[in-house]
């Protein structure tokens, strides 16, 4: 039987993908106390669709939101693989973005939104967060964006 959130994602549509194994020497997610930290999750979907690019060149506003809500969908997937149920969430404490941008790009936050606002859909009150979001000269495998998360658990 599904979870209170497992039922919300499959009423918004939303299929958590098996999560990436790390690409170096790090672990996607760490649990100490009643924090699990999660890595930063990349916009890249394993086997779909990718958003790559830099805003403010060659992708709008919209794509780079898109971007930061398939890494939210990332980190839910790594928070599940660490946790075994995301029901164990408490809340969402921090979420901080990277977003590959062009210096004069002056609309991080609004593409960071593409992240929190998933976060808020899926856990409610519980989904509001404290934010960094900064732009970044390049990130691996020029993906559009990246995002990491702590997260309260039970």
């Amino acid at each position: 039987m599904a979870g209170r959130i497992e039922q919300r994602l499959q009423d918004l549509g939303i299929v958590l993908p098996t999560p990436p194994k790390p690409a170096a020497n790090y672990v996607p997610a760490v649990l100490t106390g009643n924090l699990l930290f999660c890595a930063g999750q990349v916009s890249s979907v394993p086997g779909g669709k990718s958003v790559v690019g830099k805003l403010g060149a060659e992708l709008t506003i919209e794509q780079g939101q898109e971007a930061t809500r398939i890494c939210a969908i990332n980190l839910l997937a790594q928070a599940k693989a660490a946790l075994g149920e995301l029901d164990r969430i408490k809340r969402c404490v921090r979420l901080g973005g990277f977003i590959n941008a062009v210096p004069t790009f002056a609309q991080l936050p609004v593409v960071m939104n593409g992240a929190s606002d998933l976060v808020v859909e899926v856990f409610g009150d519980a989904g509001r967060h404290a934010r960094t979001t900064v732009g970044v000269a390049e990130l691996p495998g020029d993906t559009a964006a990246e995002v990491e998360a702590l997260f309260e658990v039970a």
